[in-house]
């Protein structure tokens, strides 16, 4: 998977988001807040789960089998299309070293005779069959119910895939950073630093731009199970990160890098002064700090809070490496000068 850096304004509007994702709660069927972040991970081939937050506790769903872990409940993906409308769909089976799409080249340079499209149309007409294609000289057999494909001259066995293809504003799966929940309630996004240890043996940050979380959402992680563990992809590879050894592994690989977590200065600077803290709501309805750190942003909390002082009621303008932005203290929002994506902003006492 590639990543660029790009500035967080992507927003689906009703009309264009098809999906919805729900909890069966007792007899009752809830939607999940902020499901586009679920959507986000499912349409990954690689993505085994994850894991959400809601007022019963954490729930684990299997995206594989669409179940959770917790027999009391069970979760569902509602597909809402005009009619004559399909969705687009990807299938994908494991190389030796990735996950890729039917049609597109493998490892041994070699592309299958099929393509997602003639995987779907089989599995539309008989979606417990099998099927037989070609790749070179070599047969396979793809089984839709035990969802492998076996060589069949060697008997080799690989796992096989199905999942949507995500549509964007953006045209990107990765913009975004943070866990759906099923409840308003929040935790604290703590005042933290998730790094891990880079290749020219320089501590580097977790990202949203470059990694499915940053700090604040590892934070939050570590917070509900400091013993535990969180999945996450960085470009085209999965990783664990392991909270009791304070490592992170590459899924595919096994490479392992130390992990540190370490007190957010700004952050905690802004907490024992006193002086309010402001934030604006990303992605995933999680609560960014407003920092000039890693030159992210031309205005800190504190340059915020003397404009506020200044003028309750009006605006003041500030800019990030990418875009420019007017933050209305009236409203309480920041808008994108440049794409008009507007979001909400908070001030809070300490």
């Amino acid at each position: 998977m590639e990543y660029e850096e790009f500035d967080y304004s992507w927003e689906t509007s009703a009309d264009e988001k098809h999906y919805e994702w729900q909890l069966l709660v007792g007899q009752q069927w809830l939607r999940i807040d902020n499901d586009q972040v679920i959507e986000t991970h499912y349409c990954q081939p690689g993505a085994k789960g994850i894991t959400i937050n809601t007022s019963h506790g954490q729930v684990f769903i299997d995206f594989d089998t669409l179940q959770t872990r917790n027999p009391a409940m069970k979760v569902q993906r509602r597909s809402f299309l005009p009619q004559g409308q399909t969705e687009d769909v990807g299938w994908y089976y494991r190389d030796d070293q990735l996950w890729r799409e039917y049609g597109s080249q493998s490892t041994n340079m070699l592309s299958s005779s099929i393509s997602s499209r003639d995987v779907e149309l089989q599995f539309a007409l008989n979606p417990q069959g099998s099927f037989s294609f070609t790749v070179g000289s070599t047969g396979y057999r793809l089984d839709f119910s035990a969802m492998n494909q076996t060589n069949c001259n060697s008997g080799m066995r690989r796992k096989v895939r199905r999942r949507p293809k995500f549509k964007s504003n953006t045209g990107s799966l990765y913009a975004t950073s943070g866990l759906p929940t099923a409840s308003s309630s929040q935790l604290s996004d703590g005042s933290y630093k998730w790094e891990f240890m880079g290749e020219e043996g320089e501590w580097t940050e977790y990202q949203a731009h470059v990694c499915s979380f940053d700090s604040a959402a590892i934070e939050r992680q570590y917070q509900l199970n400091p013993r535990g563990q969180l999945r996450f992809r960085i470009r085209r590879f999965s990783y664990t990160l392991d909270f009791s050894t304070m490592h992170q592994v590459n899924d595919s690989i096994g490479t392992r890098r130390a992990v540190r977590r370490t007190a957010d200065c700004e952050s905690q600077q802004n907490s024992s002064s006193g002086t309010p803290r402001w934030q604006f709501q990303d992605i995933g309805g999680i609560w960014k700090d407003y920092a000039k750190k890693n030159h992210r942003c031309s205005m800190s909390s504190q340059d915020i809070e003397l404009q506020y002082q200044l003028n309750p009621s009006g605006t003041t303008k500030f800019s990030t490496k990418s875009f420019n932005y007017e933050l209305n203290f009236s409203a309480m929002t920041q808008r994108n000068l440049s794409t008009a994506t507007t979001r909400s902003v908070r001030r809070l006492n300490q």
